[in-house]
């Protein structure tokens, strides 16, 4: 009886408060799913870019079963040249919005199974002005 006793206990407990969620912290961060599963992520910074990142298309390109988190909290019109690229290699994808929480991804790409990748992060492109050249210095302008 105690066994039947726990499961309504537990029903009630869930009824209130909600599901338990495995690794709550790692899924708010992961937009939804979590770490193992991941193949890429790119920072909203890296999502406000222009142009979308090829190694996101890529992994698409190669494999239909991922699936595409979108950070719901970000505009749209950063966000569609992902969802163009989802609806073009057939990658289903969602738009995730947690009003206590603002990740700071902005995307996840993310396996079904765990993958255990061990890099997800790709690396930020350079800015034409972030371009490392030597400029001369004040003296060497001067006196050189």
């Amino acid at each position: 009886m105690s066994n039947n006793r726990k499961s309504v206990d537990d029903y009630i407990q869930d009824g209130i408060y909600g599901a338990k969620e495995i690794l709550p912290d790692e899924r708010r961060k992961y937009l939804g799913t979590i770490r193992e599963r991941i193949e890429y992520v790119l920072l909203q910074t890296q999502v406000r870019e222009e142009e979308a990142y090829s190694e996101i298309e890529e992994a698409m390109k190669k494999n239909k079963n991922l699936k595409l988190f979108l950070n719901g909290n970000m505009s749209y019109s950063f966000l569609s040249k992902y969802i163009r690229l989802a609806d073009k290699y057939k990658v289903s994808y969602t738009s995730v919005s947690n009003k206590e929480h603002n990740s700071e991804y902005g995307l996840v790409l993310a396996h079904e199974e765990a993958v255990d990748k061990e890099r997800i992060e790709i690396s930020k492109r350079a800015k034409p002005s972030e371009s490392i050249e030597e400029k001369p210095s004040f003296f060497k302008r001067f006196f050189g």
